[in-house]
């Protein structure tokens, strides 16, 4: 049997280099969007809600002077608890007419 000795140009070691730069690009990737848990709730920023929700950040904010959006300020960062989010949607949700 016949044995094969690789070196950096072999295309073997080539492609596995290559799919090792892609692993970790696709793990990078992953590492930006990632959004830790902390007691079971995911928290969102100003910046990713207003994201998520299509609007701007003064929309979030006079929504949240008026008393109709929920925060937690620590330090100088507001940020909103994303389970409080869903519920003032699923309240808010309007019913479409119907047409027969």
């Amino acid at each position: 049997m016949a044995h094969t000795l690789l070196n950096l140009d072999s295309p073997e070691v080539t492609r596995y280099f290559q799919l090792l730069e892609y692993l970790s690009s696709l793990l990078e990737k992953d590492n930006h969007e990632y959004r830790p848990i902390l007691n079971g709730e995911r928290y969102l920023t100003e910046t990713e809600l207003s994201k998520l929700l299509k609007v701007t950040q003064r929309t979030l904010i006079e929504h949240r002077n008026n008393g109709k959006l929920p925060y937690y300020k620590f330090g100088g960062r507001i940020l909103y608890k994303e389970n409080d989010i869903i519920q003032i949607l699923e309240k808010n949700r309007m019913e479409a007419f119907k047409t027969d």
